[in-house]
């Protein structure tokens, strides 16, 4: 069972301070959070971790290496090129 001084001691350990109306919210909050893994606690431990609900599959195409494009090909459309390179604009003067 968590109490208002379990509560307030959080709070403290957070660096916050509570009213007495938002300890007793955060009490039975709290209390519902520690119901919840209690009820996870139950779970037998022989159950397989479920990450996924559907099995995962790779739809990915096989990576095959291949000739790249050359020099000219890819700064065929480049706006600011120079010497064979991108140009970008100046940065540090």
């Amino acid at each position: 069972m968590l109490t208002i001084d379990d509560v307030y001691k959080i709070a403290e350990l957070a660096k916050i301070e509570i009213t007495k109306e938002e300890a007793e919210k955060f009490q039975k909050e709290l209390m519902s959070i520690v119901d919840y893994f209690n009820v996870l606690d139950e779970v037998k431990e022989d159950v397989e971790p479920t990450f996924h609900v559907l099995p995962l599959k790779n739809v990915f195409r096989e990576d095959v290496p291949k000739e790249g494009l050359s020099r000219e090909e890819v700064l065929a459309n480049a706006k600011h090129k120079e010497n064979g390179y991108f140009k970008g604009p100046k940065i540090v003067e």
